[in-house]
């Protein structure tokens, strides 16, 4: 029979092969950015925006690599005299993105704060939902994040020549 000295030690080794796969692919940093996503939507079914979230992030991977492959085979087949290529780095699951402010809202700003609701007819709503679609800048709401917007959107109308957004 095995000394428990020598279930410690395989113990230790399998703890540090998983500590070693969970930095080697990133894990606990998906996670983390996971678990604030999911705190700051606090969705009504946690489990699904956790699947969706998954989803997402792994739609995102395979798009990375295909473009990884089509830029390597788009390499080969303009240089076929070069040696083959190292293994690819691994890829995290996502980058973080650039600092983004605004005003800092206070614990009652956000107990007093009143959800705006514009009516609108069907028309409207469909259009909407038609014209945001495929924006990428709306394309990771869910139904009731989605529903919020549309409820606060209203119509502004502008003059020809008029500039409605200035950058910088």
């Amino acid at each position: 029979m095995a000394s428990p000295s020598c279930f410690h030690s395989e113990d230790e080794d399998s703890l540090k092969g998983c500590e070693m796969y969970v930095q080697k692919h990133g894990i606990q940093q998906v996670l983390k950015e996971c678990i604030v996503h999911l705190c700051v939507a606090k969705p009504d079914r946690p489990l699904r925006f956790l699947r969706e979230h998954f989803e997402k992030l792994e739609k995102e991977e395979n798009r990375q690599i295909l473009a990884r492959q089509k830029s390597n085979s788009q390499c080969d087949s303009h240089d076929e005299e070069i040696s083959p290529t190292p293994p690819n780095p691994v890829v995290k699951a996502r980058r973080r993105r650039g600092g983004v402010s605004a005003e800092v809202y206070t614990e009652e700003d956000a107990v007093s704060y009143v959800r705006k609701v514009i009516p609108k007819d069907y028309k409207t709503m469909t259009a909407l939902a038609k014209a945001i679609s495929k924006n990428v800048l709306f394309s990771h709401l869910d139904d009731n994040e989605r529903s919020d917007i549309f409820d606060a959107m209203f119509p502004v109308t502008h003059i020809d020549g008029e500039t409605v957004i200035q950058q910088g």
